[in-house]
């Protein structure tokens, strides 16, 4: 008796272990460290969100997704002081969007029911992902890019947010 508790206690530990160390879980929140993208024409390396963006990602474990980036010097008005400059200065400095995922372990994609500008609703978004600790680096194929249209490639580093 005592060995079959062994047995099963041990085949938990091992199921445990494997789910914690599978490549293809993806599941949490992780918040922005940096984003640049590379224009394809001119090769200039720019910082897409300013040196210090906000933005978090969360993958559930329904396979939903949710993603919001913002530059971080955004101006801050009132609602009795937004004009329209300032709509499109806020519009111009921020991405977001949600929708579904899938992950292999070395891609993600994601699959927009909603974004902000429009231009992403219905589309479906490939991601490269290299895992690093608690990192997740991912570089996009060369594509126009969401907020001026310039052909360009991204890399954005996401790093995991509490515990798990």
């Amino acid at each position: 008796m005592v060995k079959i508790i062994i047995g099963i206690f041990l085949a938990l530990c091992v199921g445990v272990t494997a789910h914690a160390t599978d490549n293809s879980v993806i599941e949490g929140t992780y918040r922005l460290i940096s984003s640049t993208r590379t224009i394809v024409a001119t090769g200039q390396v720019e910082d897409a969100f300013g040196t210090d963006p906000i933005g978090y990602i969360t993958y559930g474990k329904d396979h939903r997704m949710t993603v919001l980036i913002v530059k971080r010097d955004r101006p801050k008005p009132t609602f009795k002081t937004l004009d329209d400059a300032q709509k499109i200065t806020l519009f111009d400095s921020m991405a977001a969007y949600c929708g579904t995922y899938t992950f292999d372990g070395n891609t993600v994609l994601h699959k927009i029911d909603a974004s902000w500008n429009e231009i992403l609703t219905g589309t479906t978004q490939m991601r490269s992902v290299k895992k690093q600790g608690r990192r997740l680096i991912y570089t996009t194929a060369a594509s126009p890019a969401p907020t001026d249209g310039q052909i360009s490639t991204s890399t954005l580093i996401w790093e995991k947010v509490g515990d798990t």
